[in-house]
């Protein structure tokens, strides 16, 4: 059991910290610039968040398989098999989660007061310095909602993971899995123990960063 739960964590810690960097970058440059297919390219950002996951999985496969333009080459070049690895559960809990970010983000920056940032910038601050000093904490609430909520959707994601990662003991097993394997072999006190350490786990930090929130009085 212990190998479960280190291996939903190792995948939901990694494919947040990609998501949020991935999610403040895009909705940054996609508030700030204008130009023509942007409307095409922010549907598809949010196309994982309505689509099956088992859809999602299946494009997924396409990408990463071993007849995936992205898998073909790790392995002809690298040998390296990116397909049923905890890298490609990584991937998918990315993929599926990106949307909750992105949109948290994208709401973020555009409540901003441009004056504010144009203060800032008056005072001799550079695009640096008004990013870190000025966008970012202002957007601090909206970020941290979107981190929130794309940490619990990757430590519960199931259909993509299953579709790329595969169900391996020890190895891409998460807890998702390993409770949907545990009903349908009849392990009932293992699916009951998953559930509970994952409504804990899960309840836990919702509740820690929204307490946080109260606390650094942002609401």
């Amino acid at each position: 059991m212990f190998s479960i739960i280190t291996i939903s964590l190792k995948i939901a810690i990694i494919a947040t910290i990609v998501v949020l960097i991935l999610g403040i970058t895009l909705a940054k440059l996609l508030t700030k610039y204008d130009f023509r297919g942007k409307d095409i390219i922010e549907t598809i950002f949010l196309l994982p968040m309505i689509l099956p996951p088992s859809v999602v999985g299946y494009a997924l496969l396409i990408v990463i398989g071993k007849r995936g333009f992205v898998g073909k080459f790790l392995l002809d070049v690298f040998d390296y098999q990116l397909i049923f690895t905890w890298v490609a559960g990584c991937i998918a809990a990315a993929v599926v989660s990106f949307p909750l970010m992105y949109q948290n983000c994208k709401s973020a920056f555009l409540s901003i007061d441009k004056n504010i940032e144009d203060a800032a910038k008056s005072l001799g601050a550079n695009k640096w310095q008004v990013f870190t000093k000025v966008t970012l904490p202002l957007a601090s609430k909206g970020i941290l909602n979107g981190l929130v909520l794309t940490f619990a959707r990757a430590l519960g994601e199931f259909g993509a993971t299953l579709m790329v990662a595969g169900n391996i003991p020890g190895k891409t097993q998460n807890i998702p899995l390993a409770i949907y394997f545990a009903v349908e072999t009849g392990k009932t006190s293992l699916a009951n123990t998953l559930v509970l350490i994952e409504v804990i786990f899960s309840f836990a930090v919702v509740y820690g960063v929204n307490f946080w929130i109260k606390k650094k009085g942002t609401y």
